[in-house]
């Protein structure tokens, strides 16, 4: 039954394209994401992953995962961790998945900043800005962590010093609307506390508002 379920997606998926219109999903796009998609499961295979915390297949979750990613203005984030126990690991990803997304976007700001801004700024406050962008990430990583929505999760056995544990991945969806809200939030707090900030607020407040 499951074999049958997992064909029926894979054949909506990648065989569908009739029912959506020209362009939006090309024959080119739908042979390469096929092909991603069994380069995925193989690579799973072969290192020892096993999926964590459904019910569904890997093969499911995987299909799910790549059809979640196909809606207009959704973007993934993974975490990562180690543990011996699997709560704490779940525990442990959420928190490696917020700091990947804080410094992903704090990197993406800085690079705006130095782009479009750094005719009008002057040395020393780009110099300034380099705290800021400290403070932003770090409001993010606690804005962040109620918009980001656990996808899947894969782990394996790993041995650490001699003793037995799991390495655990979780992939998170992130609705960049929603995101959006949690961002200028971050950079709200983070502008309390950085005077060049406040001075480029209204140019800023755009760039995090455009997202990356």
């Amino acid at each position: 039954m499951k074999r049958l379920l997992v064909f029926g997606i894979i054949m909506s998926m990648f065989m569908g394209a009739a029912s959506v219109p020209a362009g939006a999903q090309n024959k080119a796009l739908q042979k390469a994401m096929k092909k991603e998609y069994k380069l995925k499961m193989k690579e799973y295979a072969s290192e020892g992953w096993k999926v964590f915390g459904t019910s569904h297949t890997l093969d499911v979750a995987l299909l799910t995962h790549y059809d979640k990613l196909s809606q207009d203005g959704v973007t993934e984030v993974m975490g990562t961790a180690v543990s011996s126990n699997k709560n704490i690991g779940k525990d442990k990803m959420l928190m490696s998945a917020c700091v990947t997304y804080a410094q992903k976007v704090g990197s993406s700001i800085k690079g705006r900043i130095i782009e479009d801004m750094g005719s009008i700024v002057s040395t020393e406050e780009l110099a300034e800005f380099e705290h800021f962008y400290e403070a932003y990430e770090n409001n993010v990583k606690a804005e962040i962590k109620g918009e980001l929505r656990s996808s899947y999760s894969v782990y394996r056995p790993v041995t650490i010093q001699g003793k037995e544990a799991f390495e655990f991945q979780t992939y998170y969806i992130v609705d960049e609307n929603e995101a959006s809200r949690a961002r200028i939030r971050a950079f709200q707090n983070a502008a309390r506390e950085s005077a060049v900030a406040q001075k480029y607020a209204d140019m800023v407040s755009e760039f995090i508002k455009e997202g990356f």
